[in-house]
């Protein structure tokens, strides 16, 4: 380049595929994804393979310590190696300075979820308050995309009206909004996010959706689908909540049946001809973002002057296997001759904040049971919001313990030796199997008792 001539580089907003399609010029675009849980850091590591630069932002000072040093709670395989590589190549960044990254960004991803309250109803004002950072900082073209869970009317309503109050610009024409989803059929943990399902890629005007699309079209494998109304990508994404909650819901309806009647749910499946995605058939009390999720859905519909009666009985039974797990677990110990009470109890899996398998776990202390957690890859956390620290490792959990609940179904635990474990624990001891996970007769041949979701075992 001669002297004095300016190296011009495009703003995102109205790029050409060829102006991305090497490492080379992706490098020259910076990505700030807000919100570093596992839907953001997937997010951030997706497009950091892919070649930008790219900041996670987080207003959890201990979260982006650990997530700095290359720790990461989250139990999919691989992706805390992943994260330590791009670390120590420099172009992964985290940091809790919302505004200073949001100035200085191509494109922003919010992966915020919003959260629910004690009443159930719906709490933006974590994604308000990122909104109104952004908004005050943002530059002219900067392409904002919103990807956490959403209600309808949600993407319009609360993120561009916020960015337009702070911001002074109009969304479409000083600025891009786009809102993603990611319609994953079946998961593999150790693809990065976006790589193994289709995308859903909307916006109001042209120029956002057409760029949002090239984005996304980097880090997907498979066709995107692109919707030209918010509006109407927001209700697609509604309806796939709707039928998964009222799926699963079914689903564990029958494994309570198949217990009772003393068969295998898991033997009965597998001559039932498959319709639906693995994961909607396996019985489970796990949830994730699913619970916060469909009451966006419920809360949506009352908005629209709706009662949607299938899905707000699906989340009545599907909170409800919660205690049904707790009535396994008491059964469980009960055949061994000890009660809930002052039991130690492992439960080997990864729990969260507000998800499902915290209330089981709190719900088993109120009963007075002592817990030990082990998840892989949390180790000890200093994290303010968990009641209860994991154990570094599985043997310390499961050491003069009486029962093991197995609540994920993680790789790690698939290939459990239970005849070393037993010698750890207690002589009468019990396994849980809360996702089916073992067959109940490689359990007992081991010497314990065993009680699982959906497996209807000879009571012992």
């Amino acid at each position: 380049m001669s002297e004095g001539e300016v190296d011009f580089m495009p703003d995102f907003l109205h790029l050409r595929p060829e102006e991305v399609n090497n490492f080379e010029k992706r490098r020259k675009y910076t990505i700030c994804v807000i919100g570093c849980g596992l839907q953001g850091v997937q997010y951030a590591i997706s497009f950091v393979q892919a070649g930008f630069k790219v900041y996670c932002v987080d207003a959890n000072q201990s979260l982006i310590k650990r997530l700095s040093k290359g720790k990461v709670a989250f139990s999919e395989r691989g992706l805390d190696s992943r994260l330590k590589r791009y670390l120590r190549a420099g172009v992964f960044n985290f940091t809790s300075d919302v505004k200073g990254v949001a100035a200085q960004s191509d494109v922003i991803i919010l992966a915020t979820d919003f959260k629910i309250d004690e009443k159930k109803t719906l709490d933006f004002s974590e994604l308000e308050s990122f909104c109104k950072q952004i908004g005050s900082v943002m530059q002219r073209e900067v392409l904002v995309i919103y990807g956490g869970m959403t209600s309808y009317g949600f993407t319009e309503g609360v993120i561009k009206e916020k960015l337009e109050n702070m911001s002074g610009l109009k969304a479409g024409l000083n600025f891009g909004l786009a809102y993603i989803h990611c319609q994953a059929i079946e998961k593999d943990p150790q693809t990065e996010k976006g790589n193994d399902c289709e995308w859903i890629v909307a916006a109001d005007d042209k120029t956002s959706l057409d760029a949002a699309s090239l984005l996304f079209s980097i880090i997907a494998k498979k066709a995107i689908k692109q919707m030209m109304s918010l509006k109407v990508a927001e209700m697609a994404t509604l309806f796939t909540l709707a039928r998964r909650e009222v799926t699963v819901a079914l689903t564990n309806e029958l494994a309570v049946l198949c217990e009772k009647a003393g068969v295998d749910y898991f033997e009965t499946l597998q001559l039932v001809k498959p319709q639906l995605p693995a994961s909607y058939s396996m019985p489970t009390i796990e949830e994730g973002d699913e619970k916060t999720e469909i009451y966006s859905l419920l809360e949506s519909a009352e908005n629209l002057g709706v009662k949607l009666r299938f899905p707000e009985l699906a989340r009545r039974i599907n909170e409800s296997i919660v205690k049904h797990g707790i009535r396994l677990t008491q059964d469980a110990l009960r055949s061994c001759g000890k009660t809930l009470r002052r039991s130690r109890i492992a439960v080997l899996g990864t729990t969260g904040p507000g998800t499902s398998g915290e209330t089981f776990v709190n719900m088993l202390e109120a009963k007075g049971a002592r817990i030990n957690l082990y998840g892989p890859g949390s180790g000890k956390s200093d994290d303010s919001e968990m009641k209860l620290i994991s154990k570094k490792t599985m043997n310390e959990a499961v050491e003069n313990s009486d029962c093991i609940i197995i609540l994920n179904s993680e790789d790690h635990f698939k290939r459990l030796n239970l005849k070393s474990l037993h010698l750890l624990m207690k002589t009468q001891a019990a396994i849980v199997d809360l996702v089916g996970l073992f067959e109940s007769g490689i359990v007992e041949n081991e010497g314990f008792i065993y009680r699982g979701l959906g497996r209807g075992t000879v009571k012992k």
